[in-house]
């Protein structure tokens, strides 16, 4: 007889380990540094920090320039630099 589980268990065994794992690496800690990290903690949970899309969707749209786009294309093409080397293979 075969049991599955799901991955939501599997998820939280994983979860549950590394929170073993973490509080046996940081059960030694003084009382003030502890202290200090569950304050950090805390701080860290309180605040939001708002994500940046990483999708593939962000590429897409306008591209916001303090010059105009006439002077953009000057800037870049007076920016090129061209060289002959020739690469001995």
């Amino acid at each position: 007889m075969e049991v599955k589980t799901s991955k939501k268990m599997k998820a939280a065994d994983i979860n549950t380990n590394l929170v073993d794992s973490y509080y046996t690496l940081l059960r030694n800690l003084s009382t003030n540094n502890k202290l200090e990290l569950i304050a950090r903690l805390s701080k860290s949970m309180k605040t939001t920090k708002k994500t940046k899309d990483s999708s593939w969707k962000s590429l897409f749209g306008a591209w916001e320039l303090d010059q105009s786009a006439e002077d953009f294309v000057e800037e870049l093409k007076k920016d090129r630099k061209f060289s002959r080397k020739s690469i001995d293979l």
